[in-house]
């Protein structure tokens, strides 16, 4: 039986990625920031309309490391929210600081900027918001609270590759935003990802973070990690970037064949586009509520189907067993509730309009009389 898979990669013609590969048989650099290397951040800087960008092997590293250039006293407060993925809630942690969670909004699931300020406290040194399945965070109302508090604000864009927000770059907002170019993800290099930033020294500090804390041939006056991009990795990133507009519109076609299946649908709630947004339709999550069968028996008819979905976010952060108990957990009754009730549907830019029809009758057919 076929499989149906939640993502599948996107990926250049083998012939394209041999010829830009070519080269470094020649020039047997094959790391350090080579030219592919400069190349692709150059054309990302570009393509996402950043001052700055800095590439790392993978977007958790980016982000784990901005989270220390930022130098934040041990034990600060980073406000955060619990619906999203683990390495957003690791990157605080792991950095010696405690996550604080704050609750979401029910329309786009990101975090609810009405709620942001009951959670500050004396120990609050940042923000840290996640553009949730690339829609946009109330980033206006962020900056206010940011300004007012003297607060950082670092956002984790993984979902949000090529998105503009009132025909901005997303990667404009904040300090610094986190992306991610995972395999999975609507722009992928196979693993990696970028941190873009408004300062410079920020990317001088994160360079030298991702390189051992090197500063010179004969100095290291930083405990850094290696987080540096190679040039096969950076390389696929080049050839993926030349086709990324195609993909996204592809996406687009496979997001409306979803909503005109399942719009208006009772029990089921479906993603609305912000209209300020263009969007890069990363994900298709769904809400169960008020449905004939829940969340998990949808989940197992598809997976009979060989469909496989994902209950995307569950559980919340502050509820993996090695966070149990150890964060004060304010009110979150919202991402508490999407949480138990969401799933994202296989969404990407070769999905056959014949399976997103299957998908969508497996579903229906469960609940409709």
């Amino acid at each position: 039986m076929k499989r149906i898979l939640v993502a599948r990669s996107s990926m250049p013609a083998l012939s394209e990625y041999v010829d830009e590969i070519r080269s470094l048989w020649d020039s047997h650099w094959l790391t350090n920031m080579g030219e592919k290397h400069e190349q692709f951040a150059k054309e990302l800087k570009d393509y996402l309309s950043v001052p700055y960008i800095s590439l790392f092997c993978n977007g958790h590293m980016g982000l784990e490391l901005l989270i220390q250039a930022m130098d934040f006293p041990a034990g600060s407060e980073i406000i955060t929210t619990p619906f999203t993925f683990a390495s957003t809630t690791h990157a605080i942690v792991r950095n010696n600081l405690v996550p604080v969670f704050c609750d979401i909004r029910e329309d786009n699931f990101t975090i609810d900027s009405c709620k942001i300020e009951e959670c500050i406290t004396e120990k609050t040194v940042a923000i840290l918001p996640v553009h949730v399945y690339g829609n946009v965070c109330d980033v206006e109302g962020i900056e206010r609270i940011a300004i007012k508090y003297g607060l950082k604000v670092l956002y984790d864009a993984a979902h949000a590759f090529g998105v503009r927000y009132k025909e901005k770059g997303i990667g404009n907002y904040g300090d610094a935003s986190m992306f991610s170019f995972h395999a999975t993800k609507v722009f992928n290099s196979i693993e990696g990802g970028g941190v873009t930033f408004k300062e410079e020294r920020i990317g001088k500090r994160l360079y030298q973070l991702k390189n051992f804390g090197i500063r010179s041939e004969e100095i290291i006056d930083a405990v850094g990690a290696n987080g540096k991009m190679n040039e096969f990795v950076a390389a696929m990133g080049i050839c993926n970037l030349r086709h990324i507009d195609e993909e996204i519109e592809k996406r687009k076609h496979v997001y409306e064949r979803y909503v005109k299946n399942l719009k208006g649908v009772n029990g089921i709630k479906i993603p609305i586009q912000n209209t300020d947004v263009l969007p890069n339709f990363a994900y298709f999550p769904i809400v169960f509520e008020g449905y004939r069968f829940d969340r998990n028996e949808i989940y197992e008819s598809l997976r009979n189907e060989n469909i496989y979905v994902r209950k995307y976010f569950y559980p919340l952060t502050n509820e993996f067993e090695c966070y149990k108990k150890l964060f004060d957990t304010k009110q979150i009754p919202i991402a508490h509730n999407i949480s138990n009730h969401v799933l994202t549907l296989p969404m990407y830019a070769d999905l056959d309009f014949t399976d997103v029809d299957k998908i969508c009758d497996i579903i229906l057919g469960k609940g409709r009389a």
